[in-house]
C-alpha cells in the first residue's frame, strides 16, 4: 500500500510526458489542469486521431483557472478545459482575474461532470466537522467554488460558518490537504484515491447531491472559432474518437498503458483504479463529449445564488456554440 500511495502521489505531480507533434499538422496549444483527466487529449495524441484530423495538441498545464482563463481570453491559448462556470462566471465579468481584452468566450462541447469529491482530514468526521475550519478552493468565485458552497449549504454550514481559501488548482489543493494545511478540499478524480489511501475521508460526491452538473468543457474564443473552423472541427474528432477508443473494452490494457506513459510513475494498480474510476459505464468521460445542457442550467442556477454582482442567470445558450460539435459528427 505505501508503494502504491508513493507510486500515485509523484504520478499526480506531472502533467505527462510530451508527445511528438504531428508533421505538417497545425498545432493548437490547449491549456489544461494536470491530471488523469487528460486521459483523452493523450490517447488521440497517442493513437493519431488529431493527427488524422489535421491537427497538433500541444498541452499546457495551469497552476490555476485565473492564469488559464486570462489566458484564453487573452489569445494566448487556443483552447481551454476548464470548467463550465468559468467560462459562464469570466462572460458575465464575474471572473476572478482582470483581463486585457473582453472575454468571447464559449464551451463547444462537454467532459465530465466535474468528477468532484468533497475530502477531508482525518479528524473530520462529517461535513459539519468542519464548522470554523479552513476549506480550500481554487479561485473563491469561479470555478467549483459554488459547488463546494452547495454542498455545506445542504449539510446546513452557511458561508460565514467556514473559512474559504484561495489555494490554486486542485494539484496545489491536493499538495495542501495532504499537508493538513486545510481541513477540506474538492478534488477532482482520481486524486481522492491516494488521499483515502491516506487515511483522508470523502464526505461527499457531488454529483450525488447535485444531479446533472456539466463540469469540464472545451472552450475557446469565438473569434479563433471562426477563423480556424476546420482546426476546431478536427480537435472535436480526434477528442471524441480518442472517447470511443478508450471505453471500448478491448483497448483497457492499452489504455492503461497509454496512462501509464504519460503519468511515468503510477503503478499498474493505481492505474487500474483510476481506470474504473474516469472510465465508469455511467459516472465517467461523458460518452461522445455530448455537452449536458440541464448539467449547465445547474451551473447557472448555482452562480445565480452565489455570483458577485448579482445576477439571475438561466440561458444556457448564452454561453454555448454547439455548430462546431454537430459539424465534427457528421461524415
Amino acid at each position: 500500500m505505501k508503494r502504491l500511495i508513493h507510486a500515485v502521489t509523484i504520478a499526480l505531480m506531472v502533467t505527462g510526458a510530451a508527445p511528438a507533434l504531428a508533421q505538417g499538422a497545425k498545432t493548437l496549444d490547449v491549456i489544461v489542469f494536470p491530471g488523469g483527466f487528460n486521459w483523452p487529449i493523450w490517447a488521440a495524441q497517442d493513437k493519431g486521431f488529431f493527427e488524422k484530423n489535421g491537427v497538433a495538441v500541444k498541452v499546457v498545464p495551469t497552476p490555476n483557472s485565473q492564469f488559464q482563463l486570462k489566458g484564453l481570453i487573452e489569445g494566448k491559448f487556443d483552447i481551454a478545459m476548464t470548467a463550465i462556470d468559468n467560462v459562464i462566471a469570466y462572460s458575465e465579468g464575474q471572473g476572478a482575474a482582470k483581463t486585457d481584452v473582453e472575454p468571447d468566450i464559449f464551451a463547444f462541447m462537454g467532459g465530465d461532470n466535474g468528477f468532484l469529491r468533497l475530502v477531508a482530514a482525518p479528524d473530520v468526521k462529517d461535513i459539519a466537522d468542519l464548522r470554523g475550519r479552513k476549506i480550500s478552493v481554487d479561485a473563491l468565485t469561479t470555478g467549483y467554488a459554488f459547488v463546494l458552497r452547495k454542498l455545506l449549504e445542504n449539510a446546513g454550514l452557511k458561508h460565514e460558518d467556514v473559512e474559504f481559501v484561495s489555494a490554486g488548482g486542485v494539484m496545489q489543493r491536493y499538495q495542501a490537504l495532504l499537508k493538513k494545511e486545510h481541513a477540506a478540499t474538492l478534488l477532482i478524480s482520481p486524486f481522492e484515491i491516494n488521499a483515502e489511501a491516506q487515511g483522508f475521508k470523502r464526505l461527499a460526491n457531488a454529483d450525488d447531491a447535485l444531479g446533472h452538473y456539466q463540469g469540464l468543457v472545451g472552450a475557446t474564443r469565438r473569434s479563433w472559432a471562426r477563423e480556424n473552423e476546420k482546426e476546431l472541427i478536427g480537435y472535436i474528432r480526434g477528442y471524441t474518437a480518442a472517447l470511443d477508443w478508450l471505453y471500448d473494452p478491448a483497448n483497457k490494457a492499452e489504455a492503461i498503458a497509454i496512462l501509464r506513459k504519460n503519468l511515468p510513475n503510477l503503478t499498474e494498480e493505481a492505474a487500474a483504479r483510476s481506470y474504473d474510476v474516469l472510465l465508469h459505464p455511467t459516472k465517467g468521460f461523458t460518452r461522445g463529449a455530448v455537452l449536458d445542457v440541464e448539467g449547465v442550467k445547474t451551473a447557472l442556477q448555482l452562480r445565480s445564488q452565489y455570483g458577485e454582482p448579482k445576477k439571475q442567470l438561466t440561458d444556457p445558450a448564452k454561453y454555448l456554440d454547439l455548430t462546431y460539435f454537430d459539424k465534427a459528427r457528421k461524415n
